[in-house]
């Protein structure tokens, strides 16, 4: 698949600030000038300036626009998890330790770090501990939505889409007592996978049809010496077969868009194969709790004039953490990525990639929905299940990646995304078992 660009870089400011004015040069001021319910528009968006990215703001014509209406939520919301994840993270806590190469070793389930023993510059594997703790925080089952992936190039929705379907299923390190207690956190006895993702395809009609299924190990958590990679297999109906997908194909541009696979929720990757570092803590404005929905609900919702804005919802002050990778693989594209994440739920906030230049190439963000929020006429969006009365998952439920080099930019959109479990082992087994991609075909 081919698509023509035009290459013709934007004239927006790419100078990034230090971390120092990032957010703190008024911070003895007593606080935000915004509160709760306020509404910035265009006119005064300067007052939240500190209170985002420095990259992000100097890029802000991609995000702010005449016309938005960006409400402000409430300030540091409790977003903690379900009550099943609170207490697997106490029964097993200060088991985990890092490994060599950055691995995880003696981990069962929960939390493996307790974030509050964190200390972000003081402790040389800070880093490495955050992303093991972002790999495995709380998101329910796995996830399951509806999706719409569209392109945009300088403010203009191209033809070019997919739709369908997805669905992860968490394996092993499972939390409820179902699994941990019999099973040590395994859904199928003896089981050497770590969660199972995938992806169906209905739309448009020359894609229609086309199966994913991915596989993660539980060795990704070794050393890479250790590891074993994921491996992805495809099914495409031009072909009538199944296809094995390279793992190498993982930060490749996924047909012809600015995500990589590893791009998907600012970072889908495995955390051995990176060098980790904490840069620093601060209070961030971000979206964190959708009131307007879009796909599959709907495609009224505004995302600007370029298409890549959630200006016109509600965002929330969140405490953050600033980490970075830098790839330990020579020929990745990326030199680093610098990624937001949020503090309490370990959901990732922003994330800035830059290329093998140092030049700042993608910024990525995200919008997200809270399980206990549905309204009533959405009462069976995210069920609870077995153990788990409220699931209490903040989730995302948009991904919007920007290529500041080109203008370009994709929009995945899956705001039913939720984290229930399917009806039985037999359902689980049958989904993430390889055949099915091409059976009835």
């Amino acid at each position: 698949m081919s698509r023509v660009r035009t290459l013709i870089a934007f004239a927006l400011i790419q100078a990034m600030l230090p971390l120092s004015a990032f957010g703190q040069e008024d911070a003895g001021d007593g606080g935000p000038s915004f509160k709760e319910g306020d509404i910035i528009t265009f006119d005064n968006i300067d007052a939240i300036r500190r209170y985002l990215p420095a990259e992000f703001w100097a890029n802000r014509d991609f995000f702010f626009y005449e016309g938005m209406q960006l409400e402000i939520g409430p300030f540091q919301r409790d977003y903690s998890p379900s009550d099943v994840y609170k207490a697997a993270t106490d029964k097993y806590k200060g088991q985990a330790k890092i490994g060599p190469d950055g691995s995880l070793q003696n981990y069962i389930a929960g939390q493996p770090f307790v974030m509050e023993d964190i200390d972000c510059t003081g402790d040389p594997q800070a880093g490495e501990k955050i992303m093991w703790n972002f790999d495995y925080a709380w998101d329910g089952d796995g996830g399951s939505a509806s999706f719409w992936y569209s392109y945009w190039d300088r403010g203009e929705e191209l033809p070019l889409y997919y739709e369908g379907t997805s669905k992860r299923v968490t394996l092993s390190h499972r939390v409820e007592p179902q699994f941990l207690d019999s099973q040590g956190g395994d859904i199928f006895r003896g089981e050497k996978r770590k969660a199972a993702f995938g992806i169906e395809v209905t739309g448009p009609f020359d894609a229609r049809g086309i199966n994913l299924m991915t596989y993660r190990y539980k060795t990704s958590d070794n050393a890479r010496a250790d590891a074993k990679n994921d491996d992805t297999w495809v099914y495409l109906p031009t072909l009538r077969r199944v296809r094995r997908i390279s793992t190498a194909q993982r930060t490749d541009a996924v047909s012809g868009t600015d995500f990589t696979m590893d791009d998907l929720f600012s970072f889908a990757g495995i955390v051995p194969q990176y060098e980790w570092e904490c840069l620093g803590e601060m209070e961030l404005l971000a979206p964190s709790n959708s009131t307007v929905k879009a796909y599959p609900y709907g495609k009224d919702h505004n995302f600007g004039p370029y298409g890549l804005s959630y200006a016109d919802d509600t965002w929330e002050l969140r405490k953050a953490l600033l980490v970075r990778f830098t790839p330990k693989n020579s020929d990745h594209p990326y030199h680093h990525k610098d990624i937001y994440l949020d503090k309490e739920t370990l959901t990732a906030m922003y994330s800035f990639a830059y290329d093998r230049k140092e030049e700042l190439w993608k910024i990525i963000w995200h919008n997200k929905r809270f399980s206990e929020d549905e309204g009533p006429a959405e009462t069976v969006w995210y069920a609870g299940w077995e153990n788990v009365d409220q699931p209490r998952d903040q989730r995302v439920v948009s991904d919007t990646i920007v290529n500041v080099q080109t203008g370009t930019g994709n929009r995945i959109e899956f705001w039913d995304n939720h984290g229930s479990p399917l009806k039985s082992k037999g359902k689980i087994r049958r989904y993430i078992d390889v055949g099915r991609l091409t059976k009835g075909r």
